[in-house]
């Protein structure tokens, strides 16, 4: 099964410490030894991107930067045989971020990306 953990975050007054930076690539390595961690990045403010909507059958787009609490400010997509095993690496991510970046606070979305499992009862053509 995979999962996509979405990092989001208010943007912060201070830059990372250098020992979180350093701690999320063990961990990222960690990650990747386990066959866990496919792929992962960091994602520029809404401001650098737009947002592609259809409504009443019109597409519109609209260019960022968007009115959110929080940014969306990471991905990480996990290959793992549960959704408690991908709460777990979000966990462990957010864990860095809680010893190591005083006063740091946001959020892991931790959601499924749909797969042939998921089609299982679907009829046959």
């Amino acid at each position: 099964m995979r999962y996509l953990v979405l990092l989001k975050a208010a943007q912060p007054a201070t830059p990372p410490p250098p020992e979180l930076m350093d701690a999320i690539m063990k961990l990222g390595g960690e990650a990747t030894a386990a066959g866990a961690l496919l792929d992962t990045a960091g994602l520029l403010p809404s401001a650098a991107g737009a947002r592609v909507s259809l409504q009443a059958g019109s597409l519109s787009v609209t260019d960022g930067p968007f009115t959110e609490a929080k940014e969306m400010i990471s991905y990480a997509l996990y290959q793992v045989g549960s959704k408690e095993e991908a709460v777990g690496w979000a966990s462990k991510f957010l864990a860095l971020h809680r010893d190591l970046w005083e006063g740091w606070e946001g959020d892991a979305d931790v959601l499924k990306v749909m797969g042939p499992e998921d089609f299982g009862n679907a009829p046959a053509e």
